[in-house]
């Protein structure tokens, strides 16, 4: 069991998710080092008020990305838990789609997780306790879906780092999971579902009405939701679960809903 305080980086930690996510952590005394490109005056004034070290980064950018990991491990000599939760979103058809528009996604959804993982792995790797990484994927990494193929792509790729690295390094008792939302209340991601629909209560029930479990329930997943998700596995209680892709979408990707 665990006898040091916890060493946590949340990347994407302003909003939704990677902000419920760096709540958690903080309330059960891990030291947290969240990263985002920008915060809101609100949140960067919850966040610290949580004891959070809000750092500005791009995680496109490897040095950047590593800056905030490196300021994590200096700090409290010690990498424990990972999140990699920046992410983007892009609803293109493939003929819409340019080289920046691939290379934006990609860099943001994939790349700058390998990278993270690749940091995160060297520094845990040298603790007897190993450490948890946990990627936020999504619903489209586990099945397709036509109107954003980029997007899927980048999550189905990301599913698959996170099978692979942790086949690679159980052996340093490492363990690599991640959580694949359906749409998710309250982040950036989703308000793009708004822009050009001025009926929003529209949208929301277009949403809820996409998976079978928010449909039952009436209404679409909170961030707090998946940070529990997130903190289960980067906890003691899931020592023994590595390589797994927990679906929080109301059963979206189980297939057809009933009607």
């Amino acid at each position: 069991m665990t006898t040091h305080s916890n060493t946590a980086v949340v990347t994407g930690a302003a909003n939704g998710i990677g902000k419920a996510t760096s709540l958690k952590l903080a309330a059960q005394n891990h030291n947290v080092f969240g990263a985002d490109l920008q915060y809101s005056d609100e949140n960067r004034a919850q966040l610290e008020a949580a004891g959070v070290t809000c750092q500005i980064a791009d995680v496109r950018d490897v040095l950047s990305l590593e800056s905030v990991m490196q300021t994590a491990i200096d700090a409290t000599s010690r990498l424990d838990v990972l999140v990699n939760n920046a992410g983007m979103g892009m609803v293109k058809q493939i003929g819409d789609v340019s080289e920046v528009d691939w290379d934006m996604v990609m860099d943001t959804n994939l790349k700058a997780a390998f990278f993270g993982c690749k940091t995160a792995i060297a520094a845990m790797s040298q603790q007897l306790s190993g450490g948890s990484i946990i990627n936020v994927a999504s619903n489209a990494g586990l099945l397709p879906r036509s109107h954003d193929p980029v997007y899927s792509i980048s999550k189905m790729a990301l599913v698959g780092l996170t099978r692979s690295l942790a086949l690679c390094h159980s052996k340093d008792r490492i363990r690599i999971n991640c959580v694949c939302p359906g749409p998710v209340e309250n982040t950036q991601m989703i308000e793009e579902n708004f822009v050009g629909r001025p009926d929003r209560q529209q949208v929301v029930r277009e949403l809820i009405h996409a998976s079978p479990l928010a449909r039952a329930w009436d209404r679409i997943i909170s961030p707090d939701e998946v940070a529990d998700a997130i903190l289960y596995l980067a906890s003691d209680g899931a020592q023994m679960v590595s390589g797994t892709a927990i679906a929080i979408d109301g059963g979206k990707s189980l297939g057809v809903p009933p009607g």
